[in-house]
Order: C-alpha cells, then structure tokens, then sequence
C-alpha cells in the first residue's frame, strides 16, 4: 500500500486582504483583569493561528508548530508509535493521529480531553513510574518522542534558566533511553535556555541536532524547539 501524498509546508494563516483587513481587536472591558492578562487576551483574539485552530477544530495554536517542523523535516511516517511529554491540552496528539501515527501516548499534570488515537496519562513526568506506564500503552519502543513541556516560571531568571534545562535534560535523557534507533526527539527549548553540555549530549547520541523556530511561534517570545533525528541507538543495537 502506498502512503498518502504528504502535506507541503503549513501556509500561515493570512488574515485576509489588506482591503478587508480591519485593525486590532480590543476588549471591550478590563473588569477585574490585570494589565498582562488584558495583554494576553487581546493578543490571543489577534492572532491568525489561533482563529485558525479554532476552524480546523485543534485545541491549541502549538498543533501548527509541529505540522510546521514535519512538513520541513518529514517526522513523521504511516505507522509509526509517538509520545508526547506534557500534551496538554492535545494539539499534538491531534497532528500525530493526524500524520498517521499507529500508536501515541501522551502525559501531563493537567487533564486532557480523551481524544480517539491516543492513550493518555495525567500524571507528573517526572515521576518514577511515568515511563514505564507509557511505554506499556505505546506496546513497543516509540519512534518520535516530543516534548513541549515547560517549567512555571518564578521571575528569577536563574531559577527558571535552571528550570527549563532540567525539564529539557529529563525529556533528553527518557529519550536516549527507550527511542528506537533512528528515532526522532523534539523538545520545546528557549533562546539561551540549554547547555552546552545537553546540546553536545545529543549530539553524542543524534545524527543531526538543530533549533527550529516555526511561524506559529510568536516572534517575541524567545521560545524554539530542539530538533534530533537519526538516533545512533544504544550499544549492542543495530542502526535502522
């Protein structure tokens, strides 16, 4: 069976002509909303992807990230078993189904609606037994692992520095763990928030290690993704 002809690159949602476009939206009242939360809405009911996750029926804007870095990267194939590392609230899991994942798990703290092709767990990472729990619903050893995981943030920009790279070593080190060989690992990251010792770790353990930013992620914000592929496998196994 031949697979389906895939998707080309994410087009950016336009917002329509310079003609019928119209200026910002604002909200009509600030009632008992802080000046970043105001910020926040009103970026939100501006932004192009989130009118048009709303229409395609994602839960989240961050589901065009990923289908960005596949249709530039081709993560995905027909069959293959993915878990998604903090999946709330399930964009993700809706582009892996989506590409044709055969089998996906996903974990986070926070509850996530079921969503038919995917198994989920709500429960903390980090947790001694995550793993092993996961790895029983994806029934072999996972293809793609992903992580868009962050850290609550503190306003210390250390702390959250030390925060961020922690998360992202423990997505990294889950990864290099129980990926197949040639596996694929992507992980939300942030300008200036990993180590040089965890960028040159995976490429110990990857083909190739690259920062991605993809359109859907604002270009204010500091946030890009890591990108490993080609996972060299662990001793004793064979290169796929």
């Amino acid at each position: 069976m031949t697979e389906p002809p895939r998707k080309r690159m994410v087009r950016p949602p336009s917002g329509g002509t310079d003609a019928g476009r119209t200026g910002p939206k604002r909200l009509k009242t600030a009632k008992e909303r802080t000046p970043s939360s105001q910020a926040w809405l009103e970026r939100q009911i501006n932004d192009p992807f989130v009118v048009e996750a709303k229409a395609r029926g994602y839960r989240s804007r961050a589901a065009f990230k990923l289908a960005e870095i596949d249709d530039r990267y081709h993560v995905f194939r027909k069959g293959v078993r993915v878990i998604d590392l903090g999946c709330a609230p399930g964009g993700w899991l809706q582009i892996a189904v989506e590409r044709g994942a055969a089998s996906v798990a996903g974990i986070d703290l926070l509850p996530v609606e079921p969503l038919v092709g995917a198994d989920i767990i709500e429960a903390d990472f980090t947790a001694d037994d995550s793993g092993a729990r996961l790895m029983e619903l994806l029934g072999g050893p996972p293809d793609i692992i992903l992580s868009d995981m962050a850290p609550n943030t503190t306003g210390h920009r250390q702390t959250d520095h030390l925060r961020i790279v922690s998360l992202i070593e423990a997505a990294a080190e889950f990864a290099t763990t129980v990926l197949k060989p040639g596996g694929v690992f992507i992980s939300k990251a942030f300008q200036g928030g990993e180590t040089g010792a965890l960028l040159t770790d995976l490429k110990r353990h990857f083909a190739e290690v690259r920062h991605v930013k993809p359109k859907a992620s604002r270009l204010q914000s500091s946030e890009l993704y890591l990108l490993a592929r080609g996972f060299k496998g662990r001793p004793g196994e064979s290169p796929p």
